[in-house]
This record gives C-alpha cells, sequence and structure tokens, in this order.
C-alpha cells in the first residue's frame, strides 16, 4: 500500500470486515508514514472494541444459556412507568439462539439513533415480536403497577410463537401460564430483555411523536410525557389534556 495515499489507505481499511482488519495492518506496519502508523493505532482500538464487545454479549447470552433444552426463549420488558402522560408499553421478544446483535443493550443506555437501529434489526432477526399497550384511563383505574402487569401480559399473549420461558425485568408476571425467571436490571444482562426494551422504547417514543401533533403545547416529542419543567410549565397554563393521567397530575394542578 505504500503508493496509496492516507485517505486512500484509510478508505480500503474502513471496507475490510473486522475479521481480517488486523491482516492489513499487519501489512501496513512496514510503512513509515506518520499518518499510516495513526491510522494503524486507530483500526487496532476499533478491533479491540469489537473484541471487547462480542466478550459483553457472550455475557449477556447468560441467562439464555441456563435453558439450553428451551426452544423459544422470551425477554419482556416496559417502557413508560414514570411519566405524566401516555400509555405503558411492554414488548415481547423471541430470538433465535445463535443471533449476533452487536450494541444490543439496555435502551435507556443507547443513543435514539442506535435504538432505532436496533430496533430495524431486532424486527429482521426475532422470531416473534409483539407490544401491549395500556392506556391512561386504565392506568388511573386500577394503578401503575398492574397496568405494566396487564401491558406484559397483553404482549406475551400476542406472540406468534408461546414461549417455553419468560425472563423479564424485575418483576413476576401474574397470571401467566409460562415458567418465568425475574432478573433485576435485566435489560442490561440479557440479550432477550434486552431487545424487548428497545422494542418498546422506539414504539412508545413513536406514539408520543404522534401525540405531539395532536397537542403540541406539551412538547411531547421531546420529553416523551415526563414530569420535564417545560412539560409541568405547559400543564400549568394549558391543563391537562386527554393523554395525562390523572392520577399523576393531580398534586400538579
Amino acid at each position: 500500500m505504500g503508493s496509496m495515499t492516507i485517505s486512500d489507505i484509510k478508505d480500503k481499511l474502513d471496507n475490510v470486515p473486522i475479521s481480517y482488519l488486523q491482516n492489513e495492518l499487519d501489512q501496513l506496519k512496514i510503512d513509515e508514514r506518520l499518518g499510516v502508523k495513526k491510522l494503524i493505532k486507530r483500526y487496532e482500538k476499533k478491533i479491540l472494541d469489537y473484541e471487547k464487545e462480542v466478550d459483553r454479549l457472550i455475557q449477556m447470552r447468560f441467562y439464555e444459556n441456563k435453558y439450553p433444552n428451551k426452544e423459544y426463549i422470551c425477554g419482556v420488558d416496559e417502557v413508560g412507568r414514570g411519566p405524566l402522560s401516555g400509555p405503558v408499553v411492554s414488548a415481547a421478544v423471541i430470538l433465535p439462539k445463535d443471533v449476533n446483535i452487536l450494541y444490543i443493550n439496555d435502551s435507556k443506555k443507547l443513543s435514539e439513533k442506535k435504538r432505532e437501529e436496533l430496533y430495524d434489526i431486532i424486527m429482521e432477526k426475532a422470531i416473534a415480536v409483539s407490544v401491549g399497550i395500556v392506556n391512561v384511563d386504565v392506568i388511573d383505574d386500577i394503578n401503575i403497577l398492574n397496568a405494566t402487569y396487564e401491558s406484559m401480559i397483553s404482549a406475551i399473549n400476542k406472540l406468534e410463537v408461546k414461549p417455553d420461558i419468560v425472563l423479564v425485568d424485575a418483576v413476576t408476571i401474574p397470571r401467566i401460564n409460562i415458567p418465568q425467571e425475574a432478573i433485576i436490571k435485566g435489560d442490561a444482562k440479557s440479550i432477550s430483555i434486552a431487545a424487548a426494551s428497545i422494542i418498546a422504547k422506539v414504539y412508545r417514543d413513536r406514539l408520543m411523536k404522534d401525540y405531539d401533533e395532536l397537542f403540541p403545547h406539551y412538547k411531547f416529542a421531546k420529553n416523551k410525557g415526563y414530569g420535564t419543567k417545560e412539560h409541568i410549565e405547559a400543564l400549568g397554563k394549558y391543563g391537562p389534556c386527554p393523554i395525562h393521567r390523572k392520577t399523576f397530575i393531580k398534586s400538579l394542578i
């Protein structure tokens, strides 16, 4: 590559599959140009970061690997327990056992752009995905915890494939006749629960963006219904809209 410019070398490295990248870097080490040496360091870090991510994903399969005889392992998680407005949304996801989705993680640890990217990948690769939604009237009627359970049950029941076991973030879901395991901080420990957290988060965020067009005063596209200063000020000025949770805002109006 000695006759290539630094820019050309970078373009070539950008298109080399990660598994072959080290071989390319080894060939470059005879090049004495400072720019090439900097590229080597940059791409060696890329390889190291990739290897760390692969190791992290191995750890994310710990709970799934506990059940080698279970074919359909379902992750369940919810989004929207804390906001002042909007529904609570749960997702149920069954992934293939050999699935490889880099950077999948607890949705709260990901940028919006990365969540959107992973949402599409999960939808493409999953064996089954479903979403359960419980709206504000039910939340006000039965309280947010029971509404969360209902959204989880709905998501599980709508799956096209019946799970052999359910892995769920933090809680034990009542009234399901399927073995389950509650995992504290499961969305950061289980690839199945992490997938569910991403599906639920992206789905609910999209709903709140739609609600923002109907009720623009409250900036739902920005705050997703959570009690930001701007949201609370709008609530005081304009009063509640139909998607506000009356039991959550009674002390604010």
